[in-house]
């Protein structure tokens, strides 16, 4: 989401004649998008205000926002800050290049976030973030052939543990034909792959006249579209899954088999606590029906160690239903208070730092010894990638092919996978056979 948001940002902001710089110190501009998920999120953004505390005292015309989660649940707090100048909350992001204008002619500090959260919304507002969607989407500050498209905002769930749904308010589904114009206009810049996104993405629904959409009858849409080869979704929420999904995955080439799914935990005394409103059997179930109906999916989870009252045989009912589910990967996280959550409010933090750590260090080595295992059934097979780019890090020797830089792609079940070719087939399809495994990462050849 907060990429997706960054992007069209930047794009309006480009529109509007500003460039991006390389350097905090070259700008005239600095915008922080903010996450409110986690403390560590919220702890990274005070860090950068403190940096940019410095460079202001030189150069006091720097015009300074924070924008997204942590805007929307901080709001006039925020803008205490001595080197705040504009706060905007994730609805009021199609403001951004006219509250920058303002800051900069006036000199004054600017606050625009939603006052009611929780209510859906004026048509205008909605209007406005649909607009700007449409105006600004585009694949230019992602991976190459790669963009992101919004099916629906905010979120229904109230995990205890969550504050999104209200930093990012009920959810509203986009209109089909707005979403499926966007992936028009992306493919025909030369979009190949496009990600659908959702806080609960599965629970998306839009009603027109007696018609009512559902994410299967829009997954089965925008497959529909020239020029889209893949076309994948995240978020899923275990408690609303609709099976249909899962036949048009099979069914439909264009829709990557790879689900995201959090679990957060296999104990239902925490699943109960967390508000998550379905127990690990229930879960476990679901996962068995997703692999029957499509034998090759990949699934990924979430999970959450050290949630409040969490014992060792809570944690010991996560590891074994890790163990049980055989993921892909898994996503871990050290529970964190989060302000204005009900679990916040009426349950104690009462597992100790180190033994959240301890946990966490637990799962993911479990799960790195199943993905080891579980991965070496690529070996000497080949598998289709859409080539990403440069990899960040060196794994393979290059002098081995040709001081061909070292490349990085992903499956369509969203493997990683690093091989030697031309950066020329940065965004395009191609195929690569496996010659060594680890468990975050399959190596191979060009074939």
């Amino acid at each position: 989401m907060n990429k997706l948001d960054t992007s069209l940002v930047a794009n309006a902001l480009r529109q509007a004649g500003f460039e991006t710089t390389e350097k905090v110190t070259d700008a005239d501009v600095v915008l922080i998008n903010t996450c409110s998920v986690r403390q560590h999120a919220e702890q990274r953004v005070l860090s950068h205000l403190g940096h940019l505390k410095h460079i202001k005292k030189s150069r006091p015309e720097l015009i300074v926002g924070v924008i997204g989660c942590m805007a929307q649940r901080l709001g006039g707090e925020l803008l205490k800050h001595e080197v705040v100048d504009i706060v905007a909350g994730p609805a009021q992001i199609p403001q951004i290049p006219k509250l920058v204008a303002e800051a900069a002619s006036h000199e004054m500090k600017l606050l625009a976030v939603s006052e009611q959260i929780r209510t859906a919304g004026r048509d205008s507002e909605i209007d406005a973030l649909d607009g700007f969607e449409r105006d600004y989407g585009s694949g230019d500050n992602n991976i190459k052939s790669q963009a992101f498209v919004r099916v629906m905002r905010g979120c229904n769930n109230f995990c205890t543990y969550c504050v999104v749904p209200y930093v990012r308010g009920p959810e509203i589904s986009r209109a089909p034909g707005a979403i499926i114009e966007q992936m028009k206009k992306l493919a025909q810049k030369g979009i190949k792959q496009i990600t659908l996104l959702g806080q609960s993405i599965d629970s998306y629904r839009y009603t027109s006249g007696n018609e009512t959409y559902r994410l299967a009858e829009l997954l089965r849409m925008g497959a529909e579209v020239d020029g889209i080869r893949w076309i994948r979704f995240i978020t899923s929420h275990p408690r609303r899954f609709d099976e249909a999904i899962l036949q048009v995955m099979a069914e439909t080439p264009k829709v990557c088999p790879y689900l995201h799914i959090p679990a957060q935990s296999g104990s239902d005394e925490i699943l109960k606590a967390m508000n998550r409103g379905y127990t690990a059997g229930e879960y476990i179930e679901l996962i068995e029906k997703a692999r029957a109906i499509v034998p090759d999916i990949a699934i990924a989870g979430d999970f959450i160690v050290g949630f409040p009252g969490e014992t060792e045989d809570n944690f010991a009912e996560t590891v074994r239903l890790v163990k049980k589910v055989q993921y892909k990967n898994i996503f871990v996280f050290k529970y964190s208070p989060r302000p204005g959550t009900k679990a916040e409010e009426k349950l104690a933090d009462t597992v100790p730092l180190e033994v959240k750590k301890q946990r966490n260090t637990e799962l993911l080595e479990i799960q790195n010894e199943i993905a080891e295992r579980y991965n070496k059934r690529f070996l000497n097979k080949k598998v289709e990638v859409l080539v990403e780019g440069p990899s960040k890090k060196p794994h393979l020797n290059s002098a081995e092919a040709d001081n061909q830089p070292q490349l990085i792609g992903r499956t369509a079940t969203d493997y990683i996978v690093v091989f030697n070719g031309s950066e020329k087939l940065a965004g395009q399809f191609t195929k690569v056979k496996i010659t060594k495994t680890s468990p975050l990462t399959l190596f191979g050849q060009l074939t």
